[in-house]
């Protein structure tokens, strides 16, 4: 998933590539990607904040992207 890039069907936007998942450790399934906020190159330089994306949100996973479907600016969380 790493190597797939991120972009948002509702306005476009393009993330970037998947940097992290979160995982249900019940279950095992993913519960949400990861991907470096604004500005960030390579993980290391840049703002500190990172999109959070919830598994439901994610409409289709193809060869080279992931399309999702959300609010950009509820997405954008300050690095934990």
């Amino acid at each position: 998933m790493r190597q797939k890039e991120v972009i948002n069907v509702r306005d476009g936007c393009r993330f970037g590539f998947v940097c992290d998942a979160e995982f249900d450790n019940e279950n095992g399934q993913i519960r949400k990607l990861i991907v470096p906020g604004p500005g960030k190159i390579f993980g290391v330089f840049g703002s500190e904040q990172e999109y959070h994306i919830p598994w439901k949100d994610v409409c289709k996973i193809g060869d080279d992207i992931i399309l999702v479907d959300v609010d950009t600016g509820k997405a954008l969380r300050d690095w934990e």
